[in-house]
């Protein structure tokens, strides 16, 4: 496990580092889960193992700390990570962001110009969800005050997401929680979608088939953003089919 200072506190991000050739991977998980968990198989599977891969955490999450005086916005998240992963030693890194770790990986890019050089995003957030405290995920949590969540809207959540996503949920700080989901919900100015149209580097965007075309998937496709469809499989996809997406991510990262 390795470690960097993030803030003017000094609280740490951790990662769990796998050796291998350059360019180096950093892969980002999403709203109250941790790499290791979501990505460990996806890193190591044989269409996309060899790279250095950071399989970090965000602060506030997994095995990072969780300050209670941060802010958790969509853009802290991404300087934070900018921070970690040059002080790994990397000046330039792929990047697959999950959910919300793609929402930030879009905000790196845009932020931090150069350090990303590939982007593939994993089902992740574009846009602004209104808030609704009977869903789970970012716009359920966001439907509480921070201190409805915390004083008992934590526990409600914890029966609707299930006991898979509530593992690595309970692991985060309940702040960390609450406003990186509310953030999340009112989205970037302009918007992560804006800011994904205007990059220039490769991107990648990965949806389950299931769920039918992708909102505005003409306008990603327009401004050269590849979206690609993985059947056999739910939000969680490099979980529920790991062989469709390391097959898709391969490509998208220029090893398939």
């Amino acid at each position: 496990m390795r470690h960097a200072p993030v803030t003017p506190n000094g609280d740490l991000i951790r990662w769990i580092e796998l050796p291998g050739a350059e360019p180096a991977r950093l892969y980002l998980h999403g709203l109250g889960a941790t790499s290791p968990v979501y990505f460990a198989a996806a890193a190591t599977h044989p269409l996309l193992a060899g790279h250095r891969s950071l399989l970090m955490d965000l602060l506030g999450f997994g095995i990072s700390d969780r300050p209670t005086d941060f802010g958790y916005t969509v853009e802290e998240h991404a300087d934070a990570v900018a921070t970690a992963v040059r002080a790994a030693g990397l000046d330039r890194v792929e990047v697959v962001g999950h959910s919300m770790g793609g929402a930030i990986a879009i905000v790196l890019a845009d932020r931090h110009p150069g350090l990303v050089s590939r982007l593939v995003m994993v089902d992740a957030n574009l846009d602004p969800i209104d808030p609704d405290r009977r869903r789970p995920g970012s716009s359920g949590i966001a439907g509480y005050t921070e201190a409805e969540f915390l004083a008992g809207g934590r526990a409600e959540v914890a029966e609707r997401v299930g006991p898979f996503w509530w593992a690595t949920m309970r692991l985060a700080g309940p702040e960390a929680v609450y406003r990186s989901a509310c953030h999340l919900a009112r989205a970037t100015r302009p918007t992560m979608r804006e800011l994904l149209l205007g990059l220039d580097i490769p991107r990648t965007f990965l949806h389950p088939a299931e769920d039918g075309e992708l909102a505005g998937a003409d306008g990603l496709r327009a401004a050269g953003v590849r979206v690609v469809a993985v059947p056999d499989c739910g939000h969680n996809i490099m979980l529920d089919n790991p062989d469709g997406f390391a097959a898709a991510a391969a490509e998208a990262l220029g090893q398939g």
